[in-house]
């Protein structure tokens, strides 16, 4: 038996180009001080998101947005049922406290990665307060967490795939659903 693999193609380059434009916008308009403003993006492709929001940020607004990295490894609940990682290097070169933090983050699916990253985060400060950007929501949450800033709402079916590929990770930018 051979099993045939749909892929189905959710955002082209220039799509993907003009979401986070949209999202940079959006995280702008919904922050009070620009120069309080921190985006934390979330291992792996969280964090060159994180990046490309803060050079659309900067080329919108004219003002320079400080981006960490942060690896949740050790903070997750699900160890035991998505396997060891080697975990990667967290880089938060600043104080939180007082700040308006967006963690970034590429897909959002059941809801445990961001709770993860809410629980790392206090351990660099106390932020004012703490916002969710996403490039694409799934759905199928399993706790009660919604992000404020979306890119693309995609309804799935649990089983599909949300691949999101990124230039400086991938060498191509765009998202696929990938379903069995």
């Amino acid at each position: 038996m051979s099993v045939s693999v749909k892929v189905v193609n959710i955002l082209s380059s220039e799509e993907l180009r003009r979401t986070l434009r949209r999202l940079a916008s959006e995280i702008v308009e919904r922050t009070r001080d620009l120069s309080q403003l921190v985006l934390i993006g979330i291992h792996t492709r969280g964090v060159p998101l994180a990046n490309l929001l803060a050079s659309q940020i900067e080329g919108l607004e004219n003002v320079k947005v400080s981006v960490g990295a942060l690896d949740i490894t050790f903070y997750r609940d699900d160890l035991d049922q998505i396997g060891l990682r080697t975990p990667a290097k967290t880089s938060i070169p600043f104080d939180l406290t007082g700040k308006t933090v967006v963690l970034v983050d590429d897909v959002i699916f059941k809801g445990r990665t961001a709770r993860a990253a809410l629980n790392a985060v206090n351990e660099y400060g106390r932020p004012e307060v703490i916002r969710l950007a996403v490039l694409v929501d799934r759905g199928h949450r399993q706790v009660p967490i919604h992000p404020d800033f979306i890119g693309k709402q995609l309804p799935t079916a649990a089983e599909e795939i949300v691949k999101v590929y990124l230039e400086e990770t991938d060498g191509k930018d765009g998202v696929e659903l990938i379903k069995d």
